[in-house]
């Protein structure tokens, strides 16, 4: 078949993808192509007006150039950005990265029907379930191993043909996985799992649901924090309830999930003694926790080719049963909903596209960026200077200022502990020094612990060595 991945690209830019199990490949080869353009200065132009200099795409850019439509949607994409609590710029990003609705309901379709081999199937007592209700579901439908613990390829496979994550963002979540939370090659969803499971050295990994301050977070949307509740896993029903509250009118939003988070938030500092805003579990993890919901759940129809999330859509997602009012979280039995259709592969969700989502939540609630945490008792919070933390490579005033967010929040994910380490982090080395690469990145050499030590919830779980 044949595709544009923007209506407004020249002739010689038209991709030829054939319907056959290599067209995945082919959309991807694309999307490389397409991003190693280089800027006008219409473009330079264009981006200068975003609150992300180079989150944009190159080729969404080019295409701005030769549309007067598309520009038009990015300069009011900036627009709402810039309008001081503005709910629409949550999701400002949408147009830019999606800029010509792309639905093709063969090319999106999840079958997990009976006999398609992806069917709903409960897990069994000693299958590995975690806090993360998409990796959840996906071994519930056998995507991942359903024991719970898989490859780092496997992660990278599923994530890009279930939902539609860009190659570069799960490539580097899932090596990070490997390397912080597993084996290197291997890491579980769930907590440490067994000897039949994940072999004599994969038993030494701790997984998702260990990964406090590394990879998981305090204030996500269902999940209890840590040395609050005592497990970091279990869906809440009441912060589900509060979820849908914060969503009216049967559909949840990324703005919706926004203004949920900023909720969260305050919730957590006034009520936890523990409350810490992690360097990259706090200003990266925690986001992904609420963006993720819409841009990797939300359901896509042609009347909603950028996806649309209804109540029983995201109810299914997290194993939430019931109606409003009267919800019920079954623990582990997330699934992805009958006739759900993914996002369409052309607009991957890309490390371009989540940057600019977290940056257009921190340029409404400015709060999602203070590093810090509570020092013992409730709304005791404390921030904490980033150029002290850093050594002065990067600060805070200019955290949103260009390539800024994205050079430090990867780099300090790579500066975190493994919970074991069987040779170099080459492969996770490798991932981030590709993503700084392509910034142009001052180096970080090391994130100050010293810092962190006056916050109990970090000292309980310190992941900087």
């Amino acid at each position: 078949m044949r595709w544009r991945l923007l209506n407004a690209l020249p002739v010689e830019q038209y991709i030829v993808c054939p319907t056959t199990p290599s067209t995945l490949h082919c959309q991807h080869q694309a999307y490389s192509s397409i991003t190693n353009m280089h800027f006008s200065s219409l473009q330079l132009a264009l981006v200068a007006a975003a609150p992300l200099v180079s989150a944009w795409p190159t080729a969404i850019l080019e295409a701005a150039g030769h549309d007067s439509e598309l520009l038009k949607r990015a300069e009011e994409a900036a627009r709402l950005v810039k309008l001081e609590g503005r709910q629409a710029g949550a999701g400002a990003a949408t147009a830019i990265f999606e800029p010509v609705p792309i639905f093709n309901a063969k090319a999106q379709y999840i079958n997990v029907t009976a006999g398609s081999g992806h069917e709903y199937v409960a897990p069994g007592p000693n299958d590995l379930r975690g806090p993360c209700p998409g990796l959840n579901a996906f071994a519930n439908h056998n995507f991942l191993p359903h024991n719970g613990y898989a490859s780092v390829q496997q992660y990278i496979d599923v994530t890009q043909k279930v939902v539609g994550m860009g190659p570069i963002l799960s490539t580097f979540l899932s090596v990070l996985g490997g390397a912080l939370d597993g084996d290197l090659l291997n890491w579980s969803i769930g907590g440490t799992p067994s000897l039949a499971q994940g072999g004599p050295t994969g038993i030494l990994g701790n997984g998702l649901t260990g990964s406090h301050n590394k990879y998981e977070a305090d204030a996500s949307p269902t999940r209890p924090d840590l040395y609050q509740a005592g497990n970091n896993y279990k869906t809440v029903t009441s912060q589900f309830q509060e979820l849908i509250d914060y969503s009216p009118g049967g559909v949840v939003t990324l703005e919706s999930l926004t203004n949920f988070r900023s909720h969260r938030f305050d919730v957590q500092k006034q009520t936890n003694p523990n409350f810490f805003n992690g360097p990259f579990s706090g200003v990266l993890v925690q986001p992904a926790a609420y963006t993720f919901i819409f841009r990797f759940m939300a359901n896509h129809t042609a009347e909603n080719p950028t996806g649309i999330l209804p109540y029983d859509v995201i109810q299914s997602w997290f194993g939430v049963q019931g109606t409003n009012g009267n919800y019920n979280a079954v623990q582990g039995s997330e699934r992805i909903p009958e006739n759900w259709y993914r996002r369409a592969l052309e607009y991957p969700y890309e490390t371009t596209y989540f940057l600019a989502d977290a940056v257009n939540a921190a340029v409404l609630h400015p709060k999602f960026l203070d590093i810090g945490g509570n020092t013992g008792t409730p709304n005791s919070f404390v921030g904490v200077d980033v150029a002290d933390l850093t050594g002065g490579v990067f600060n805070g005033a200019s955290l949103l200022e260009g390539n800024n967010l994205g050079c430090f929040v990867y780099q300090a994910s790579a500066q975190a502990k493994p919970d074991i380490l069987l040779g170099p982090l080459d492969a996770l080395t490798s991932a981030v020094g590709g993503l700084v690469g392509q910034l142009g990145c001052p180096k970080l050499a090391a994130i100050d612990k010293q810092v962190l030590q006056q916050f109990p919830g970090y000292t309980k779980s310190p992941v900087y060595g």
